[in-house]
């Protein structure tokens, strides 16, 4: 039986950073994956470009357009059969300016998705833990959107796409082992950050799909360099294959509604199955 899930998040590399194995396999295994992005990332910091610019107007002009340029490259290497842009602005690490995403209305940014769910006949809708992972502005909206969205839609499956914290300060410290810088969490350290592990419900396998999660990573090269220096995206997908294993061959979900407490699914459907 073959499913269709809707993975929905705030910026271009988060699909790949967070989800890029989870949507690999599940694209392998002959299951519909849809990616919504709701902004462009157009207030992060960027890499040099190499080679001419874009001309002014094109689709390519400016660091918007670049990175919706990475999005479908990022997509087409993880098997996604569909891309949507919602088109809200980036907020940054701030909000309250007004015409950003996270100042959008939550019910006017589901009413959107929920439609788009609808039209998908969606099992599976990906979003945010309420802590938005590490408190980005945005991330945190996902999670508000995404769970009224569901509900507006009746999509069957909610999961909540995180990290485990339990697994986090082992990660960096592996990562600073192998020499990589990874930049500080910008709005809450370790302790706070995604999940505990006693709230998760999955933990995906995703080791066989690392060659499409490192290609995700790599078509984001707008976001290797920038600010002071190597960023997550880049320290990731130049590791080498056993630390590359180690790091991101396990991806982390929180099951709306599913009960805690007993093993982690390996497997994103399970609950539609059963």
């Amino acid at each position: 039986m073959s499913f269709t899930v809707v993975a929905f998040h705030a910026h271009p590399d988060d699909e790949s950073l967070l989800t890029g194995g989870t949507l690999a396999r599940a694209a392998a295994e002959g299951h519909r994956v849809v990616l919504v992005t709701a902004t462009l990332g157009e207030a992060g910091l960027a890499s040099p470009v190499h080679g001419p610019p874009p001309t002014p107007g094109s689709p390519a002009a400016g660091l918007g357009g670049r990175r919706h340029l990475e999005l479908l490259a990022a997509a087409d290497a993880l098997g996604c059969a569909r891309v949507e842009v919602l088109g809200y602005r980036d907020s940054g690490l701030t909000a309250g300016a007004g015409g950003c995403f996270a100042d959008a209305p939550v019910p006017e940014v589901a009413d959107r998705l929920a439609a788009l769910l609808r039209e998908e006949r969606a099992d599976v809708l990906i979003g945010y833990d309420a802590r938005g992972g590490y408190g980005h502005p945005d991330h945190v909206q996902v999670h508000r959107v995404a769970a009224a969205a569901a509900r507006l839609a009746g999509t069957p499956v909610l999961l909540e796409a995180t990290v485990d914290r339990r697994a986090l300060r082992p990660l960096l410290a592996v990562l600073r082992l192998a020499g990589r810088l990874m930049p500080r969490l910008p709005l809450g350290g370790a302790e706070t950050a995604f999940t505990p592990h006693t709230e998760l419900t999955h933990a995906v396998d995703v080791r066989t799909y690392l060659r499409q999660k490192r290609a995700g990573l790599r078509a984001h090269a707008s976001q290797s360099t920038g600010g002071r220096g190597l960023r997550t995206v880049a320290a990731l997908a130049g590791l080498p294959g056993p630390l590359f294993a180690a790091v991101a061959g396990r991806e982390w979900f929180a099951e709306v509604g599913r009960a805690r407490g007993g093993p982690l699914s390996d497997d994103i459907f399970a609950s539609l199955r059963s």
